[in-house]
C-alpha cells in the first residue's frame, strides 16, 4: 500500500468504528469507488488493534472495575458493576454465533457498494426515528437480560456492511429509553469483545497467510487508528447530549445518496 492510502485507511477506522456511520462501510468503499486493492488481513487486524486499544485505554477504570465485579459474580457478589459484565458477555454472543454462521454467505453476498448504500440510509433513518422517540430514563446500570439480548441481537445486524455496529447498538439502546450517554458507553464497552473475537478471527487467517508482512504499514495503521479512535470517542461523549444524533443521520444520508449517485452514473 502507499503511504497515502495507509493513512486514509487507518483513520477511516479509527474515526468510524465509533461513530454511528459504519467504518466497514467506509472501508470497503476506497476499494468500489477509489479501485484501491484489498488491504489485506494483516492490515485489518492492526488497524482493529488500534481502535480496541484505544476503547479499552479511554474505559480503563471501567474495564478493571468490571472485571473485577465479574469475577466476583462467580464467587456469589452481585451488584450493578457484575450485572453489567453479564450483559456485556450476552450481548456479544449473538453477533460472536451470527458471524461464525453467516460469514460466508454476507462477504458472497452483502459486501457490495449497493448494500452499502442501501443500510446507510435506512438504517440512518431508524436511528434518527430511534433518537427523535427516546425517553432517556435510565442508564445501562438498569438494563436487564432481555435488554441485553435485544441490543446483542441489533449488533449481529452489524455484520451486514453499512449497518455501523455502534450505530445499531446505539439506536436499539435509545429504543430501550437509555439516555444518549448510556447508549454510547453501553455500545463502546460492547465493541470491545467483539472487536477482540473478530480481531482473533482475522488473526488466525493471517497467521494462515504466506504473503509477506510489511511491519511499517502494520505499525503505522496501529498507532493512526488508535490517536484517531480516542479523539473520537472523547469528542462523542463531550457533545452527544447537545447535538443528539441528526449530525449523523444526515451524514448517512448524504453519504448514502452519494453512494447512489456514483453507482448509477458508473453503471
Amino acid at each position: 500500500m502507499s503511504t497515502l492510502e495507509i493513512i486514509i485507511l487507518s483513520l477511516i477506522q479509527g474515526f468510524t468504528e465509533f461513530l454511528p456511520i459504519s467504518s466497514s462501510a467506509h472501508l470497503i468503499l476506497p476499494s468500489a469507488v477509489l479501485g484501491w486493492k484489498d488491504q489485506g488481513l494483516a492490515f485489518d487486524v492492526a488497524v482493529h488493534l488500534g481502535t480496541l486499544l484505544a476503547v479499552m485505554i479511554y474505559f480503563r477504570a471501567e474495564v478493571v472495575t468490571l472485571l473485577k465485579a465479574w469475577f466476583g459474580s462467580l464467587a456469589g457478589t452481585h451488584n450493578g458493576e457484575s450485572r453489567l459484565a453479564w450483559w456485556l458477555i450476552v450481548g456479544t454472543i449473538p453477533a460472536g454465533l451470527f458471524g461464525l454462521l453467516a460469514k460466508d454467505f454476507i462477504e458472497l453476498y452483502l459486501r457490495s457498494a449497493w448494500v452499502i448504500a442501501a443500510t446507510t440510509i435506512s438504517f440512518g433513518l431508524l436511528l434518527w426515528w430511534a433518537d427523535r422517540k427516546a425517553t432517556q430514563q435510565i442508564d445501562e446500570y438498569k438494563l436487564t437480560l432481555s435488554n441485553a439480548i435485544y441490543i446483542g441481537l441489533a449488533q449481529a445486524m452489524a455484520l451486514i456492511p453499512g449497518t455501523s455496529r455502534s450505530g445499531i447498538t446505539m439506536t436499539a439502546g435509545l429504543m430501550l429509553g437509555m439516555t444518549r450517554e448510556s447508549a454510547a458507553r453501553f455500545s463502546f464497552l460492547l465493541s470491545i469483545p467483539i472487536i477482540i473475537m473478530s480481531g482473533g478471527y482475522t488473526a488466525l487467517g493471517f497467521l494462515d497467510d504466506s504473503v509477506v508482512v510489511n511491519w511499517s504499514e502494520l505499525g503505522y495503521g496501529i498507532v493512526l487508528s488508535f490517536i484517531s479512535a480516542y479523539i473520537c470517542i472523547t469528542f462523542f461523549l463531550n457533545v452527544i447530549s447537545k447535538m443528539g444524533m441528526l449530525p449523523f443521520v444526515i451524514y448517512r444520508l448524504l453519504l448514502g445518496a452519494g453512494l447512489v449517485t456514483f453507482l448509477l452514473y458508473t453503471s
